[in-house]
């Protein structure tokens, strides 16, 4: 394989894995933050006993997406320093922002946070915990901006060969960031939410701290319904504006080859042949894509070919068709993953409303294998967004050929490659054995533990 294909390899195969662990920190903090605010308000150790439960696996997935997002950083200058150079001016300072203000305040507060169970008031700790999760949700906000600019350059003049930056406040304003946004951090709040429930209804199954884990069940699912709802509404909102910015993509996530007729229907399943540019058998739900893309049953969706003999006018000669079929099937997968957490979500505050939650163990024997929907679904999402805009790294300004390191073999690159692979998957490995290990040993009633006593009798809060 040649250079450009293993760092493209090498930095989808690290995005990916690293995209595991942020959603679950960004939607973990704010339930932590909610759950410690039930104890601040309602005085109920139990709700003492979830918050520090569920942040000791927060701080496990905290430590892994750090030491995961650092090699993001080092891959632009190591396999992309053409694209660094390019889009240097404009790329690094909202990561700058992100390093210096937002991950600085997180992980000050969240040290505060750790230390300060008996050395801060209850209000001043409460406080430190929605600091964090505040700054964990601006963290996303700057990379997102980041990311948004390499979806749908805004804000930059082309000076030198490279892209500089004209007006910060207009990366803050891209549209492209306030459809991509709030579709990250409700799929975020999801994926903790189920994450929550799985681990949960584990415990339940085993009849093991009900009072613990079946309000974090309650809280969970409730939150796990809303969140996915508002993640498929912000998605809906996303679409709509992919037929303004890169309505390519649109067409390859439904492999729709020639323009629509008056109305678009969506494709639900299909055969694809590239070569031939052309479906096969296909499964067509009518009148969807219209309303997908503009809220109503009529309207024309413009065709790949007819939008590859656009770009070739507007960009030159080339080919600016993206791999359709992981387009198309990715987005399937994130569509299909999200439809299931709805239902997931609706069946059991059902249960819960009822009170019939304990009776349905079926229902809780699939929601610890449901813990992989949202991750599934975030997955997808991701390649469906970053495999849909090639061949280009920055629409309409640079293609992805064009970024890479010029001086870096491939044989440095599968280097790097393998090697980052044996040490992620060491990384997962301890990740999952430090989970189970704290899942087993529950939420800590105080009751056993070792410590010393303070004097009014009350256990001292660990974490």
């Amino acid at each position: 394989m040649e250079a450009l294909d293993l760092a493209r390899w090498q930095f989808g195969i690290t995005t990916v894995y690293h995209f595991l662990f942020v959603p679950l920190s960004i939607g973990l903090a704010y339930l932590i933050a909610f759950m410690q605010t039930l104890y601040v308000v309602r005085k109920d150790d139990k709700y003492k006993q979830m918050t520090k439960f569920w942040g000791k696996i927060f701080l496990l997935n905290f430590a892994v997406g750090v030491v995961t997002g650092i090699i993001q950083e080092f891959q632009f200058g190591m396999n992309w320093s053409d694209y660094s150079r390019f889009v240097g001016a404009v790329f690094g300072g909202p990561l700058a922002v992100e390093a210096l203000v937002s991950f600085f305040m997180e992980s000050t507060f969240l040290g505060i946070w750790i230390f300060g169970w008996d050395r801060l008031s209850k209000k001043v700790h409460l406080a430190c915990i929605w600091l964090v999760a505040i700054a964990a949700t601006l963290s996303a906000l700057w990379i997102l901006s980041a990311n948004s600019f390499m979806q749908e350059p805004v804000g930059f003049e082309i000076a030198n060969g490279r892209a500089e930056m004209t007006n910060f406040f207009a990366l803050l304003g891209n549209k492209q960031l306030w459809v991509e946004f709030p579709h990250v951090i409700y799929g975020a709040l999801a994926t903790s939410a189920l994450f929550i429930t799985g681990i949960s209804a584990y415990k339940m199954l085993r009849k093991q701290q009900l009072d613990v884990f079946k309000p974090s069940f309650t809280i969970g699912i409730v939150v796990a319904l809303v969140a996915s709802l508002l993640t498929a509404f912000a998605g809906h909102s996303q679409a709509q504006h992919l037929m303004q910015s890169q309505p390519m993509k649109m067409a390859a996530s439904e492999a729709l080859w020639e323009t629509s007729g008056e109305s678009a229907p969506w494709t639900l399943f299909a055969t694809i042949n590239t070569e031939k540019q052309e479906n096969g058998f296909k499964i067509d739900i009518p009148y969807a894509l219209s309303i997908l893309s503009y809220n109503k049953l009529t309207g024309s969706v413009p065709g790949i070919q007819e939008l590859q003999a656009e770009y070739e006018q507007k960009y030159g000669p080339g080919n600016y068709i993206p791999p359709v079929k992981t387009t198309f099937w990715s987005f399937r997968i994130m569509v299909a993953a999200g439809m299931a957490m709805i239902f997931l979500g609706m069946f059991g505050t059902w249960a819960v409303i009822r009170n019939k939650l304990e009776k349905s163990r079926k229902y809780l024997r699939l929601m610890l294998p449901a813990i992989a929907l949202p991750f599934i679904g975030n997955s997808a999402g991701w390649i469906m967004t970053e495999v849909g805009r090639q061949p280009w790294i920055v629409f309409g300004l640079q293609k992805t050929e064009q970024g890479v390191s010029p001086l870096v073999s491939s044989g440095m690159v599968a280097t790097s490659l393998i090697g980052f692979t044996l040490v992620y998957g060491i990384l997962a490995a301890v990740f999952v054995y430090l989970v189970v290990l704290t899942v087993r040993k529950g939420a800590d009633t105080g009751e056993q533990s070792g410590h010393e006593q303070p004097a009014d009798g009350s256990p001292v809060a660990t974490l």
